[in-house]
């Protein structure tokens, strides 16, 4: 194949199946006018998932001919190259990808089903990253049935969809997962923009007539909620959802998404109602749809181009991600797909996960944000004590300041439309944020911001929940939680967090330790006994506070005291409907 030909540009990628049993891509590089020594590099980071993934580990086998000539490739670092290439003389770079992750961040290939990011594929020519260029697909060998969905505009194309697709640039080949597979497809439209559903793994179950049905709604009520009768800001958008045995997740782009599920999750064709495993879904399908425009079009101003060798920091992603957190369960009930009791179960669970992380107390939003790289994706043992979640705390900051607004007579749609049209659906920064609050309410929201974003204050949600007719009763938290543990039960209790100034802590637990039993009593008194699940406590201590608990150390048996809290640390939020007027006017949009 030449490397110039009908529909193909100056940079051309060429991807095939090398080998489907042994998970391998095969991607060819034409550069029809290479710069001399022309550098190549990888990304390293997948935008929208804030992690150093080194993508270029499975890259090997790399090539580079010119004029025929096999030129010599020199590696720079981990993930750049340079060739002894002449310049403006045509240039092929070829090489396999290892793709075996099955998850919507870098690259997939077995015999059932093909997925990549572009970020895992497609070295970029340094120097050219913002030339258009295009990709050229090839039908894979004995996979009759498998098909081709992506957001990338198609030039020449078969009926299966291989062929050729342009993008204008490095950034939007970069930003268009492929999903190749046998799967299940569905269209909509929403005010003249096209739509795509894309199900790969489901089972017979499957009804497929209802989850587009569903995702229907959720796309037009997002897009009336941004634009109000106008069409969005994309002529085309495509949900690439897989479908497997165990996973959850999604990451977003800006004219598709790619989202994971576990099969259950999907509805079924003897369903009666929405499950709950189906609501989480819809749930991700609503916070993926909903990012098409807030991190994606509107996102951090040092975001208008990525930096894809080394991590590319922001402190707003307590916005980016937790107002988005905040709005996708809202969108499915001002679609009408959760009633605003289930809608409040929902956010009772985000209150109590950031009520029952000692990290809020150590570690503000913004600095979550900017430490996203090393704390919030890195986690381990210690993670809930020395930092608070960006998404949970930011969902729950968008609800504080959407029913303080609302007490105004104003909200936060408001305030994000209006930030839409000031920023004209691009880069953003706090400043900005906080000019949208001024604009929409007529009163400096500085302050506040300070506090519930750059300091460790406790939220008011107390307050401003019960003002806007929310009723909040109180029940006993788990045993684990009183104790201040977090634990996994497999025939005894492995403990795999000491939450900070906990009882378990104050006893000398740590993470780690393997709790065997307790001892009661004392002299003649005293029993021993063995325990496998914690709800066997309150059996075994009657009325006891004090007890020693047996734990298994690095091989040694320790003897710890235990007192157990006079009163919950922590107790259960029950949110309920006192005023049904005023939790209908939030819920549904009305101010």
């Amino acid at each position: 194949m030449s490397a110039k030909g009908p529909h193909k540009k100056d940079i051309h990628y060429q991807v095939k199946v090398e080998n489907a049993n042994a998970h391998t891509w095969s991607v060819t590089l034409h550069v029809l006018n290479p710069r001399a020594k022309q550098q190549f590099q990888l990304p390293v980071w997948i935008p929208g998932s804030y992690l150093v993934r080194e993508f270029s580990k499975q890259l090997s086998e790399l090539q580079a001919t010119q004029l025929g000539q096999t030129l010599k490739i020199q590696q720079l670092d981990k993930c750049t190259w340079q060739t002894n290439c002449k310049a403006n003389q045509a240039l092929q770079l070829q090489y396999k990808v290892y793709a075996h992750d099955n998850s919507v961040r870098t690259a997939w290939l077995d015999a059932n089903r093909g997925f990549f990011n572009g970020t895992s594929m497609f070295v970029q020519a340094l120097g050219q990253s913002q030339n258009s260029l295009s990709l050229e697909l090839i039908t894979p060998e004995n996979t009759d049935s498998w098909r081709v969905a992506t957001a990338l505009k198609a030039v020449r194309i078969n009926e299966a969809g291989f062929g050729i697709y342009h993008a204008q640039n490095y950034d939007e080949l970069a930003d268009s997962p492929v999903e190749m597979s046998a799967f299940v497809s569905s269209k909509f439209s929403v005010l003249k923009s096209n739509h795509q559903m894309v199900v790969t793994g489901a089972a017979p179950s499957f009804d497929s007539p209802q989850l587009q049905k569903d995702a229907e709604k959720i796309a037009h009520t997002i897009v009336n909620f941004w634009h109000q009768g106008k069409p969005p800001p994309f002529n085309h958008f495509v949900f690439l959802l897989n479908a497997v045995s165990d996973g959850y997740g999604g990451l977003e782009h800006q004219n598709s998404t790619a989202l994971l599920c576990r099969r259950k999750d999907l509805p079924k064709l003897s369903d009666k109602a929405r499950s709950d495993d189906y609501i989480g879904l819809l749930g991700l399908i609503s916070h993926e749809y909903f990012h098409a425009w807030n991190v994606k079009r509107m996102r951090p101003g040092n975001y208008e181009s990525y930096n894809y060798q080394s991590e590319q920091y922001t402190d707003m992603l307590w916005f980016f991600e937790g107002f988005t957190d905040y709005y996708d369960n809202l969108m499915l009930c001002r679609a009408e797909l959760i009633s605003p009791a289930y809608y409040l179960k929902l956010l009772n669970k985000s209150i109590h996960q950031y009520l029952q992380t000692p990290g809020r107390h150590a570690h503000s939003a913004a600095a979550s944000s900017f430490e996203a790289w090393t704390k919030y994706y890195r986690p381990d043992s210690n993670t809930p004590n020395i930092t608070v979640s960006y998404y949970t705390k930011g969902s729950l900051i968008a609800l504080c300041l959407d029913l303080s607004l609302r007490q105004m007579g104003h909200s936060l749609d408001a305030v994000m439309r209006e930030l839409w049209h000031q920023s004209e659906g691009g880069p953003i920064s706090q400043d900005d944020v906080l000019q949208a609050l001024q604009n929409v309410s007529k009163q400096s929201w500085r302050s506040k911001i300070h506090a519930w974003v750059h300091a460790v204050e406790e939220l008011p949600l107390l307050e401003i929940l019960q003002k806007q007719g929310v009723s909040v009763e109180y029940e006993a938290s788990t045993l684990a939680q009183q104790l201040g543990l977090r634990v996994r039960e497999d025939h005894s209790v492995h403990i795999q967090t000491v939450l900070r100034g906990s009882a378990a802590e104050l006893a000398g637990m740590s993470a780690g330790d393997e709790w065997l039993g307790v001892e009661t009593g004392r002299g003649k008194a005293l029993q021993s006994w063995r325990i496998q699940r914690l709800d066997q406590l309150p059996l075994l201590l009657g009325k006891n506070t004090q007890c020693t608990a047996w734990v298994a150390r690095d091989g040694q048996l320790l003897r710890l005291p235990l007192s157990l809290p006079n009163q919950d640390p922590s107790p259960l939020w029950r949110l309920g409907i006192h005023d049904p007027v005023k939790v209908g006017s939030w819920l549904s949009d009305k101010t």
